[in-house]
């Protein structure tokens, strides 16, 4: 009978230390995620390949896709021919005041004669003055020409950026029908295969960068005031069967509201209801997935 009491003593004590222990191996639980990033459509037309597959590594800026580019293209030959059309209007100023300025330099010349055969009584006044009205027509006129050539340049000008506008418009249509990434990372689903209609805002593929995963982790209140952002902690994953691998994390986020401990969440304090979401950034060696159970240690 004693020794059936001793035992009982005994394996109270061992599950007692044994909770007790569990106790102190943990801070919070919580689960890992990573950077998602949902990849749209910019552009509509026909799909005419998509080299995307699930679980498979894509590289950011590269093109993984092209969505049909003709009849942009061909607006964009258009616009170009336009643009040509309106640099052959563009008056030479040159060309186009040469015969005035003839005229003047011609007029001078006469008046100059004239004023020598005045000097020599072989003229009148009245030839010279006509001279002058003469020159001061042809300087009116020369005047004017310069100013309506001017203006029509400045409306050719206007006409060749707004062309040069609807270029840039389209250059950048164009661009926006080669499907990239914009992160390096891991495939996680695929939404529409090679020859379907893609449309503006339609989802292609989502990706993730699971080389930098975030255990999000909920403390208590008072363990609030011992956490702060940029704190070195240790991480656990729990890989199941008691399996469990440590890694080093870092607080890089804390939530500023608190919120109802989630069912699947422990904490250190049992009874809390209200928690804060913290996340702990961890590099993945690649055994940690989306979604498993993790343990953290403050």
């Amino acid at each position: 009978m004693k020794s059936l009491k001793s035992i009982g003593c005994f394996s109270l004590l061992f599950l007692l230390a044994a909770c007790g222990n569990g106790n102190s191996e943990y801070d919070a639980t919580g689960t890992f995620e990573t950077t998602e990033v949902l990849v749209s459509a910019e552009a509509a037309g026909k799909l005419l390949y998509f080299d995307v597959e699930e679980g498979t590594q894509v590289i950011a800026g590269k093109d993984v896709g092209l969505i049909d580019t003709v009849q942009l293209y061909l607006k964009k030959l258009q616009l170009e021919a336009s643009m040509k059309s309106v640099e052959s209007q563009r008056p030479d100023f040159n060309k186009q005041i040469a015969a005035t300025k003839q005229q003047i330099a011609t007029a001078e010349r006469e008046k100059r004669r004239v004023e020598n055969l005045l000097k020599a009584g072989a003229a009148n006044q009245k030839q010279l003055d006509d001279w002058d009205a003469q020159i001061a027509l042809l300087q009116r006129q020369l005047t004017a020409q310069m100013s309506s050539l001017q203006n029509s340049t400045n409306s050719l000008t206007e006409q060749g950026s707004s062309v040069g506008i609807q270029v840039a418009q389209i250059e950048d249509q164009l661009a926006k029908c080669h499907i990239s990434s914009p992160i390096a990372g891991t495939v996680l689903a695929k939404y529409v295969e090679a020859g379907e209609l893609a449309a503006i805002g339609k989802p292609l593929f989502k990706v993730a960068d699971v080389q930098q995963m975030y255990l999000r982790a909920y403390i208590t209140s008072e363990q609030l005031a011992e956490v702060k952002l940029g704190d070195k902690v240790t991480v656990f994953a729990d890989y199941g069967d008691d399996i469990r691998k440590e890694y080093p994390g870092t607080v890089t986020w804390v939530s500023d509201r608190s919120e109802f401990t989630p069912k699947t969440i422990l904490t250190k304090d049992e009874r809390a209801n209200l928690v804060y979401a913290v996340k702990i950034a961890v590099k993945n060696d690649g055994y940690l997935k989306i979604g498993m159970y993790g343990e953290v240690k403050f």
